[in-house]
């Protein structure tokens, strides 16, 4: 394997090189990148690796390593697909009735998620009332967030768009107005409303 990244001083597997001119290395920042691009289909790869300054630093045995920046977008990214998503079921069929009212008085169908809903309940621990899992997560992602209008600043980055995807799926059901009414996350969540709006106009 050094053999073959012997032409790189990042010697870290993975590394991608995109029309044999730009190097993307660590695998987290080049599906970040690559999302980017699939997102903002105007901006160039190039482009989009400036969000993503590699920082030397030195790790717990003193050795150099290279870190990148817009790890915080990458935490937070990697926290909705790991933990925020498996809150939704438990929290949208959290009861019978809730269920039947997320599928529209299908009683099989709504059977069947109460029964998968209380299973993931108990595989990811959650607790008695699942919402204030939810509250709490959701909470959480506000503080990090903080007086910013999005992540990353003036504008949502991948982050945003994974949090903002995971909790739209419960738009319109009782799980989503107990979020929004017990949380603080209303105003970044019209913020991202009216971005993607935004975006889907101009596409």
């Amino acid at each position: 394997m050094r053999k073959e990244v012997k032409w790189s001083i990042y010697r870290k597997m993975p590394i991608l090189m995109v029309n044999n001119d730009v190097q993307l290395n660590d695998s987290s920042v080049i599906i970040s990148a690559l999302k980017t691009q699939l997102v903002s289909k105007d901006k160039t790869i190039s482009e989009i690796l400036r969000c993503y300054p590699e920082m030397k630093a030195a790790n717990e045995k003193g050795k150099e390593v290279t870190e990148f920046n817009n790890k915080e977008e990458i935490k937070w990214r990697k926290w909705a697909d790991d933990w925020l998503v498996h809150l939704i079921s438990p929290n949208v069929y959290r009861s019978t009735g809730e269920a039947l009212a997320s599928f529209d008085y299908i009683y099989v169908g709504a059977a069947a998620m109460f029964v998968i809903s209380k299973r993931l309940k108990s595989i990811h621990n959650l607790q008695d009332d699942v919402r204030q899992d939810l509250c709490k997560a959701v909470n959480e992602c506000v503080a990090a967030i903080g007086k910013k209008l999005f992540m990353s600043g003036d504008q949502p980055n991948l982050a945003d768009l994974a949090m903002y995807g995971v909790l739209r799926v419960m738009e319109g059901l009782e799980a989503w107005n107990d979020m929004m009414e017990n949380t603080k996350v209303k105003s970044w969540y019209r913020r991202m409303e009216k971005a993607t709006e935004s975006h889907e106009d101009h596409n």
